[in-house]
């Protein structure tokens, strides 16, 4: 194929670009080449329709918050049908060659073999297990309703694995489920992990007034639901400030998701508001800013059989700041940080307390897993490797000789002031990275 080829992303678990890994995708596609466009949920205040750097938005209103096993069926087909009809759209403004959907769920393979016949290939983008999910929050089915659910995922699983042109998998456990459970040949199959771009996610000067305060600043970054392990978060911010008597900490805590309200009033009734902040929805300007400014991140994801082989994105970005680790040891959790994170054995509360008062008291000790934590994510998980497998599979799908996710090559990573007005560290210096690792508490 010698003309630009056309992609359409379908994505139903967040808006785009909130979505980080789908915008990044984006972006790596247009910058080789292709055009690109996106059907997803409208966040707020979002428009139906907007071309932002290139890529064309298509975006439908989100259904009501889903609740039973009916309220997901009528949740799956709603935003199904969307995505069908504005498929239409999109197709009538100009042919698309690839689709690619991105789970959950699992329903979009249907979708593909209808635009099978007209010569479209289907890529998964294979972002989470379904069916762990369901265990992980319901457990071992018993009832003849549970197992009938349980049942179904498996084999909407199996459709889409089995209607794929192509799978990418956002790591080595996804892949092999992927063989196993889902008998795509290997050869169909690669891996292509959510790292950041460390060259766009980098560490700034640190933001005192966000200390609120405090000494220190403990965040977390990420989804609150109910296998996200947030509560706890706030089980170990209440033993820090009124077991430990640590009035000097302050915890950010960075999204939104199903259990956020019920957190919310779980922080007020036990005393903690004036230590614990949400934030809410947050962009990259909020998120450079706080994690540039704290003293750990926070992996407190429950030991589950989703988590144990899910790849948790907010660790990487921890460590692109050059932010130090607290995390309960989950198999592909160790697979990212490497021995740059204080690793704690899931489910122990105490310990994780300990070890956090621990790492914020030893200064050298934050400085050197900070540094060592940005120069693996630089080395081993940044965005621009996964970036080029990503697009070989679209070269290899359509025939299409791209010029490649970075035609203009690496930018500088000097210091300079990012889009926001903040002092950007110098992370090619090693001296400055360990300068500010050491530096960037409120002491």
């Amino acid at each position: 194929m010698t003309s630009s080829p056309h992609v359409l992303i379908i994505v139903q678990n967040l808006p785009v670009p909130l979505d980080r890994r789908v915008w990044l995708e984006c972006r790596a596609l247009t910058a080789a080449g292709y055009e690109v466009s996106v059907i997803c949920p409208k966040g707020p205040g979002d428009p139906a329709y907007q071309v932002l750097d290139g890529v064309h938005l298509y975006k439908y209103a989100p259904p009501p918050q889903a609740e039973g096993a009916l309220g997901y069926a009528w949740e799956f087909l709603y935003c199904w049908v969307r995505t069908a009809l504005l498929s239409v759209k999109v197709r009538a403004r100009r042919r698309f060659h690839v689709m690619q959907a991105c789970n959950p769920p699992d329903t979009y393979w249907a979708l593909a073999l209808l635009w099978r016949l007209g010569g479209v290939k289907f890529l998964f983008d294979h972002h989470d297990l379904n069916p762990e999910v369901f265990l992980s929050r319901f457990g071992e089915p018993k009832g003849v309703a549970g197992k009938l659910q349980y049942r179904v995922l498996k084999w909407l699983e199996r459709r889409t694995f089995r209607t794929a042109d192509r799978v990418t998998s956002t790591n080595t456990s996804y892949q092999k489920i992927a063989w196993t459970r889902g008998s795509v040949p290997p050869e169909h199959t690669s891996v292509v992990r959510s790292g950041p771009d460390t060259t766009v996610m980098r560490p700034v000067e640190c933001v005192d007034e966000l200390r609120r305060g405090g000494k220190h600043l403990v965040a977390y970054l990420g989804i609150m639901g109910p296998q996200d392990g947030v509560d706890g978060v706030l089980e170990v911010a209440r033993r820090v400030v009124f077991d430990r008597r640590r009035t000097d900490v302050r915890f950010a805590l960075l999204g939104f998701g199903d259990c956020l309200e019920d957190l919310k009033k779980q922080s007020t009734a036990w005393g903690l508001d004036p230590y614990v902040e949400f934030t809410g929805r947050v962009g990259p300007e909020q998120i450079t800013r706080y994690l540039s400014t704290s003293s750990v991140g926070l992996g407190p994801d429950p030991l589950s059989p989703l988590n144990d082989v899910s790849t948790m994105n907010k660790t990487m970005e921890y460590m692109a700041y050059a932010l130090p680790v607290v995390s309960y040891r989950l198999t592909e959790t160790v697979v990212s940080a490497g021995d740059c994170a204080v690793y704690v054995e899931p489910g122990d509360v105490e310990a994780f307390t300990t070890a956090l008062l621990d790492l914020l008291d030893d200064a050298e000790r934050r400085a050197r897993l900070g540094f060592e934590g940005r120069r693996r994510c630089e080395a081993e998980l940044d965005w621009r490797p996964q970036a080029e497998n990503y697009v070989a599979v679209f070269d290899g799908l359509t025939g299409f000789a791209s010029r490649g996710p970075f035609p203009g090559g690496r930018p500088e990573l000097g210091p300079g002031t990012d889009q926001w007005g903040n002092k950007m560290i110098d992370v090619s210096d090693d001296a400055a990275l360990r300068a500010f690792a050491v530096t960037r508490t409120g002491e």
